[in-house]
């Protein structure tokens, strides 16, 4: 299945914001992962996350780049084959969750 890759305006915005290096690791990896990106469980590379520190991610997936120390937060749109990026952030705490908590409230994903 041939699955798009798209970005949430802020997304976009993480990603023109990320230093060169980080900017191609993380291009890289969306590259690897929009050929597969369901979740590990039916042989992806996106892992589910769910309700955890009081936020709750429950139909989304994430993808982490140790080396970049970053996460990739996203949503499949299955109806659509879509990918669609909700943030991109450090993995240095959880507070990548709580902004992809705040932006799957306001677009209502």
């Amino acid at each position: 299945m041939n699955w798009t890759l798209k970005f949430l305006p802020e997304a976009q915005k993480d990603f023109e914001q990320l230093a060169g290096n980080q900017k191609l690791l993380v291009a890289k990896a969306l590259d690897k992962v929009v050929q597969n990106p369901v979740s590990i469980y039916e042989g992806g590379y996106g892992k589910p996350l769910g309700s955890k520190s009081g936020t709750d991610l429950s139909g989304l997936l994430k993808i982490k780049l140790r080396d970049a120390g970053l996460r990739i937060v996203y949503k499949l749109v299955r109806t659509e084959t879509s990918m669609l990026v909700i943030v991109i952030g450090a993995r240095a705490d959880d507070a990548v969750y709580k902004i992809a908590e705040k932006r799957a409230h306001k677009h209502e994903l």
